[in-house]
């Protein structure tokens, strides 16, 4: 009977420390799913990021629209190029106000992708003669960059705030994405308009006109 009853505790004593291993384990789950949950996602992360992102930019291309404007020779670009400045400076406010929205502090990462642009955009106006058409047809053509830049970033960004259900943040991208898409219409009308047609007659080209039209027409 003693080694019946030996044989009996073991047995209790193993159930009771597996019931308290699968208690701890239980625990631990729990934890690492609050820990899990009260962390941003990755897309959270990753939006936030482009906003830090695009805020650096904007602030960048603001210098950067008044070395475009003066450095062009026509009334109508310089135009676009103050009125775009506007538009960018009422960008970096809306940018604030989306931080705001996901509780954040308005924070500028450097932009690599903006100061590249940029720095194209000055060898521009370097490489280029003073008040020739030709540089203005140049610049429209960094600025368009800048702009195709920005539309696919503002694009991304309005339709991730709609996946995460940032509405109102969603709303007020889409108004920069807008103006954006109006500016790179704006200056290709510009161009197509009369400063491409102009630039052309500024000096000759190194093949004949002619000979190149054969060589279209053959093919």
């Amino acid at each position: 009977m003693k080694t019946a009853t030996r044989g009996s505790k073991p047995g209790k004593t193993s159930a009771g420390t597996m019931h308290a291993e699968d208690s701890t384990s239980s625990t631990a789950q729990q934890q690492q799913q609050q820990q899990q949950q009260s962390q941003p996602s990755y897309l959270q992360r990753f939006f936030t990021d482009q906003l830090k992102d695009m805020y650096y930019a904007e602030q960048a291309l603001l210098k950067g629209l008044e070395k475009l404007k003066n450095a062009c020779s026509t009334e109508e670009l310089e135009d676009a190029f103050e009125k775009h400045r506007r538009q960018t400076e009422r960008h970096v406010t809306r940018l604030e106000k989306v931080f705001k929205l996901i509780g954040k502090k308005p924070e500028a990462k450097k932009c690599e992708a903006m100061d590249g642009l940029l720095k194209e955009a000055d060898t521009i106006i370097n490489e280029t003669t003073e008040g020739t058409l030709t540089r203005d047809a140049a610049l429209i053509i960094a600025a368009q960059k800048v702009e195709h830049y920005e539309i696919a970033t503002y694009g991304g960004l309005v339709q991730l705030a709609i996946t995460m259900d940032l509405d109102r943040a969603a709303e007020i991208l889409e108004k920069t994405l807008n103006e954006e898409e109006g500016t790179d219409l704006l200056l290709t009308d510009i161009a197509e308009s009369f400063i491409n047609v102009n630039a052309e007659q500024e000096g000759g080209y190194s093949w004949k006109k002619e000979e190149m039209q054969a060589i279209s027409n053959a093919f």
